[in-house]
């Protein structure tokens, strides 16, 4: 049976990982987090005349705000004219106008928006008008192109505990349906409820408030602006967020019945049928007659149980699907299968976090090893749907191998598997403590709590401190009565193993956390490679102007690269020169020799400067042929301070590399 058991975990997991190869040999694009795809004027554009507008199209629907596109001139100074929106009306664009009577110069646009799956996004870019020249844009001009690091923070651990409430909740009142009904009628169990359902209320109020001042990138005291509030209920995640607070009014509903309906004694049969049974033991008819009395006793109990369970089922979805319906499953590939994949994603975590919580509980309260044998059949069902959905959504979100180490979407993943790895590794050792547990009758049966007498009472007002302390020392023995008679060694270990589940489980509801905020790898490469990508927009005629290089003022840099490819052009080094090195208007270099110093041609090379400081960038470089393995282009550098330059180099269809490197600029 053993072996058996192993041939078949072996092959499930063969399976998956054959599923996995497969999905990631073919995988296509896919859409989550929006991400800019032209401009007009061009980015890094020199312009004759002064445009009406800035306009700029991105991959995906998007929703703007009075303040997401703001232009801004080489004093620093606002000129653009406010409240932009989507131009002839279509989604998926975002147009602000500008004043009349522009001077010539570099002009800097900077801009936020919320993509389709509900994540804010960013960047800046340049033009100019008649020609380039220094620019200067302060700190706080540019400070709307990322969220404030308190608000960020505060909005980041309400999602975290929204997902720990979650589980909590849904866990919780699962095990107790399926696995111990009497369990309803503890009170650490109920306590474990009632903090499921308060934590999730708190958190997606916190949530709904943060929104507004997240997504604008203001400070802590715009939490409490109405207006932003209400901007907040207009969108997408607004509205699930006011569905999960209708549904939390529900469940609270669902919970009273659950404590209710299971938390009482279930009926016995009458007292002449058992005296009859009692008597006549022996025969046939009898012993039926005792099973179909007891059937008849747990009949409420067990319609009582199978309704709470369909209510509960239909909650737990619908409060998944306000996660699932406002984050990447929403938008992109796929979406008709993402979304039930999300659901039971959620589900299955629900099932498996929360029933820790609730297990490590009834250890506790000293439960028999028939409970905790019906939770590890849950768990292992829980965790075999975990398996198969995480796939899926990874494939979806990665796209290829490379995008697991170099994106940060990846490398999250990367950390939640090993978490998650972790946990199985220790459920598989609770499994050995309850294999302990069952072959001891003794230690395997319920433990009944201790009924100790109550203390004698005294009179309300007595002021003796002596009296008062023994009271207070037979009350705590009441409460505690039982649970330590059920904390046998094996039991004691078994519960070690479930806390240290449970603590691994905090970190992959934080980790997971930080996927959902994290554009997927697909984005995110695309992202990195240079934002918005030479498909932003070719240069306008005429193109941009020459920049004034100056003797002496060259700047050079050698970047080593390895694609991790087969082919000879798969490692060497990319040097990338600058003049003059300063702000605005740089001459750029680049060059790739191969592992011999020979030059050597690429597929594809794409160059681009970002200002991490100021959250600008990244700025790409248009670039021009100028031989094997050799580029020239114009990178316009609006501000001084330490850039960060990257060339993304793709070396054949799926080996590619990114290496990037600093510089400091005026």
């Amino acid at each position: 049976m053993e072996k058996a058991s192993h041939r078949r975990i072996a092959g499930l997991l063969g399976a998956l990982g054959a599923l996995l190869a497969l999905m990631f040999a073919d995988a296509g694009p896919a859409a989550a987090h929006a991400t800019l795809e032209s401009t007009d004027p061009h980015q890094n554009s020199v312009v004759a005349t002064a445009p009406q507008a800035v306009t700029l199209t991105f991959s995906e629907s998007v929703s703007l705000s009075g303040d997401s596109v703001r232009v801004l001139d080489p004093a620093g100074k606002a000129v653009d004219t406010g409240n932009p929106g989507h131009a002839d009306g279509r989604a998926d664009t975002a147009r602000v106008g500008l004043n009349s009577g522009l001077a010539n110069g570099t002009y800097t646009v900077a801009w936020r928006a919320v993509s389709e799956d509900s994540h804010p996004v960013g960047g800046a870019f340049t033009f100019s008008i008649g020609a380039p020249s220094d620019t200067s844009v302060s700190t706080t001009a540019l400070q709307g192109a990322k969220a404030d690091s308190v608000v960020a923070a505060l909005y980041g651990t309400g999602r975290t505990v929204a997902y720990a409430a979650f589980a909590l909740l849904a866990g919780v009142a699962a095990f107790v349906l399926i696995c111990w009904p009497a369990g309803t009628a503890r009170r650490p169990v109920q306590r474990l409820l009632m903090s499921g359902w308060v934590a999730l209320l708190v958190s997606t109020v916190a949530v709904l408030m943060l929104r507004g001042p997240y997504e604008r990138g203001s400070g802590i005291g715009q939490a409490f602006d109405l207006s932003l509030v209400r901007a907040t209920l207009d969108e997408r995640i607004g509205t699930a967020l006011a569905a999960r607070l209708l549904l939390l009014a529900a469940s609270g509903v669902f919970l009273s019945l659950l404590v209710g309906q299971l938390g009482q004694p279930a009926a016995q049969p009458s007292a002449a049928a058992s005296e009859t049974s009692e008597a006549d033991a022996g025969e046939d008819e009898d012993a039926e007659l005792r099973e179909l009395e007891q059937r008849a006793a747990e009949r409420p109990q067990r319609e009582a149980r199978l309704g709470l369970g369909v209510a509960g089922l239909v909650l737990a979805v619908a409060l998944a699907a306000t996660w699932v319906g406002a984050d990447h499953a929403s938008v992109g590939i796929q979406v008709w299968l993402a979304l039930p994949f999300g659901i039971l994603h959620l589900i299955a975590m629900a099932l498996w976090l929360g029933g820790l919580a609730a297990l490590l509980v009834a250890l506790r309260e000293g439960v028999g090893a028939e409970v905790v044998d019906r939770f590890s059949k849950i768990a292992f069902g829980a965790v075999a749907v975990l398996t198969a959905t995480g796939v899926y959504q990874s494939w979806r979100g990665l796209g290829s191998w490379g995008a697991l180490t170099g994106t940060e979407y990846g490398r999250l993943l990367l950390v939640k598997t090993g978490c998650v790895v972790a946990m199985v590794g220790v459920a598989w050792i609770s499994r050995s403590w309850l294999a302990r547990l069952r072959s001891a009758p003794v230690e395997a049966a319920e433990v009944e709590p201790a009924e100790l007498p109550e203390p004698v009472a005294v009179a309300a007002h007595s002021e003796d401190p002596v009296r008062q302390a023994q009271l207070a020392r037979q009350q705590a023995a009441r409460e505690h009565a039982g649970r330590d008679r059920g904390l046998t060694p094996t039991r004691a270990g078994l519960r070690r193993s479930v806390l240290v589940e449970a603590v691994v489980a905090v970190a992959v509801l934080v980790v997971t956390t930080m996927l959902t905020n994290s554009p997927p790898g697909r984005v995110a490469s695309e992202v990195k490679a240079g934002g918005a990508a030479p498909a932003a927009g070719a240069p306008a005629a005429g193109g941009p102007a020459a920049p004034q290089t100056e003797p002496g003022r060259t700047l050079e840099l050698k970047l080593p690269y390895d694609t991790k490819g087969r082919t000879p052009n798969a490692k060497g080094t990319a040097t990338v020169t600058l003049n003059p090195a300063r702000t605005g208007p740089n001459e750029v270099h680049l060059e790739l020799d191969g592992a011999d110093g020979q030059p050597v041609e690429v597929p594809e090379v794409q160059l681009a400067f970002t200002l991490p400081d100021r959250d600008l960038g990244p700025l790409p470089v248009p670039l021009t042929p100028e031989g094997t393995g050799r580029w020239s282009g114009t990178a316009q550098l609006p501000l001084a301070g330490n850039w960060v330059v990257s060339v993304q180099i793709r070396s054949s269809d799926i080996d590619q590399t990114t290496p990037t490197q600093s510089l400091k600029i005026g």
